[in-house]
C-alpha cells in the first residue's frame, strides 16, 4: 500500500513470517473464528458471512458479498464496512501463524466505489514479524483476483495472551466460547478480536 506510515513498517530486525506446522493447508476454507463475529459468523444475520481460505505461505484469499444491508451510500458500500472486511482478513491471517492477537493499528485506502451485490475478493499476506508484533497487507478487488483495485489495507497486529478476551469481555460469551466442546472452535474464538 503507498504511503502508510511509519508506524506500519516493519523494524530493520524484523523476520520473514513462517506458517505454523499445523496450519490449515493451502485451499482449505478457515471457517468462522467465532459464530457471533459481525466478519466471519454465521450467527450475524447482517454481517458480512466473510469467507477465507488459506493461501501458500502466510497468506490467504476471502470473498464477501456486499448485501442492502452494508450500504453507506445509496446502493454503494459503507466504507466501514469495507474496513472491518479488510480487518476480518488481515487478522485470519494469525491463523496461520496460530499465534492470537488483536488488531493494533489499520490503515485504509479507498479506490474505488464498491457497489452492492458485488463480490469483494481480498488477499492478504504477513509480511513480517518482530517479537509480538504482526505486519502484514491486503487488496481487496472487484469482482474476481483480476478485478479492478478497491481498497487496500496495511495492519499491524499484536499478539495478546487469552487472559486479554477473558478479562475485557462479557462472562457470558466467554464462558459459552470456554465451553464448547470443539477444541479448535474453543481456540479460534479468541484469535482475532480487539
Amino acid at each position: 500500500m503507498s504511503g502508510s506510515s511509519a508506524r506500519l513498517q516493519p523494524p530493520a530486525d524484523a523476520v520473514k513470517p513462517v506458517r505454523h506446522p499445523d496450519a490449515p493447508a493451502p485451499g482449505e476454507l478457515l471457517g468462522a473464528h467465532y459464530e457471533h463475529c459481525f466478519g466471519c459468523g454465521p450467527g450475524q444475520s447482517h454481517g458480512l458471512h466473510l469467507e477465507a481460505r488459506a493461501g501458500e505461505g502466510v497468506s490467504l484469499t476471502a470473498e464477501f458479498t456486499v448485501q442492502p444491508a452494508h450500504q453507506g451510500a445509496p446502493g454503494l458500500a459503507h466504507g466501514g464496512v469495507l474496513a472491518t472486511a479488510l480487518d476480518e482478513t488481515l487478522g485470519s491471517l494469525n491463523w496461520l501463524l496460530r499465534t492470537i492477537a488483536v488488531t493494533g493499528r489499520l490503515e485504509t485506502d479507498f479506490v474505488r466505489p464498491v457497489p452492492v451485490d458485488t463480490t469483494l475478493y481480498l488477499e492478504a499476506e504477513v509480511t513480517a514479524v518482530a517479537g509480538r508484533k504482526i505486519y502484514s497487507t491486503a487488496t481487496g478487488r472487484i469482482g474476481g483476483p483480476d478485478g479492478p483495485v478497491a481498497v487496500r489495507a496495511d495492519a499491524l497486529f499484536i499478539e495478546v495472551k487469552v487472559d486479554h478476551f477473558i478479562d475485557h469481555g462479557r462472562d457470558e460469551e466467554i464462558q459459552a466460547a470456554m465451553n464448547d466442546p470443539d477444541q479448535i472452535r474453543r481456540t479460534r474464538a479468541f484469535e482475532v478480536n480487539p
